[in-house]
C-alpha cells in the first residue's frame, strides 16, 4: 500500500513509519520544516510543511495515498489544540484528494469506562488523570467529533498510558470501548494496531480500545 504518515517524528508515528517499511509499503512520511527525521529507506518518502493545519499545503502528501495514519498528539498539558488543528486540515486535505482510509490515536479516557473494569479504576483512577488531564481529553474529544463527522472511513485508537517498550504483536482490543484492566501499552504495539486495522473492515467507523 501507499500510505501517510502524519506525526512521524513522535513515538507513535515513528514506530508506523518503521513498520509499515518492514512490511514492503511505500511510506511518505510528513514532518514540520522545523523537525529532524533521519531514516532514509528507498521505499520512503519525506514531505516537508511548515504546519498541519493548512489543507493545500498537505494536499500533496495525501494525493494518491490508499491510507492515512496520524500519530499527531498533545506532548504535554498545555498542547492546546495540537490534535484538533491538525485532524481539521488532515481531514480536509483527505477529502480534496479523494484519499478516504484514515486511522488516528486518541486516548482511552476519552471512550467510556471499560465494562468489568475494577471499581478502582472507574471510580478513582479515572477520574484523577481526566482532571488533570482535562485539556488534553477535551482537544481529543474535539478532534474525534471532526472524525466522526468526515467523509472518511476512519478508525481512531484509544490506548492508556503509553510506554516505551519493543514490539510485542500481543495486546487486546475492544470495539466501540475500552480493554479492562488495561493500564498501559507500547507505543511499537499502537502503531502495530494502527497498521493492522488497514485490513480490518470490521473497525471502519469505530473507535477501539487498545492495550495489554
Amino acid at each position: 500500500m501507499k500510505l501517510t504518515v502524519f506525526g512521524a517524528t513522535g513515538g507513535i508515528g515513528g514506530h508506523i513509519v518503521r513498520q509499515a517499511l518492514d512490511a514492503g509499503h511505500q511510506v511518505t512520511a510528513v514532518v514540520r520544516r522545523s523537525a529532524s527525521f533521519e531514516l532514509r529507506h528507498p521505499a520512503l518518502e519525506v514531505a516537508t510543511v511548515t504546519g498541519l493545519s493548512d489543507p493545500d499545503a498537505l494536499l500533496p502528501a495525501v494525493t494518491g495515498s490508499d491510507a492515512v495514519l496520524s500519530g499527531v498528539g498533545p506532548r504535554g498539558r498545555k498542547a492546546g489544540t495540537i490534535a484538533s488543528d491538525a485532524t481539521r486540515g488532515i481531514l480536509a486535505a483527505m477529502a480534496a484528494s479523494g484519499t478516504r482510509r484514515f486511522v488516528a490515536v486518541s486516548a482511552a479516557p476519552v471512550g467510556p469506562p471499560a465494562e468489568g473494569d475494577d471499581l478502582f479504576n472507574r471510580r478513582i483512577l479515572l477520574p484523577i488523570i481526566s482532571a488533570v488531564l482535562a485539556e488534553v481529553y477535551r482537544d481529543l474529544t474535539v478532534m474525534e467529533e471532526l472524525i466522526r463527522d468526515s467523509r472518511a472511513e476512519w478508525t481512531v485508537f484509544r490506548p492508556p498510558k503509553l510506554v516505551n517498550k519493543p514490539l510485542t504483536g500481543h495486546y487486546r482490543t475492544v470495539l466501540g470501548g475500552n480493554v479492562p484492566r488495561g493500564h498501559t501499552i507500547s507505543r511499537a504495539d499502537v502503531a502495530h494496531a494502527m497498521l493492522a486495522a488497514l485490513g480490518d473492515p470490521a473497525t471502519i467507523s469505530r473507535a477501539v480500545g487498545v492495550a495489554y
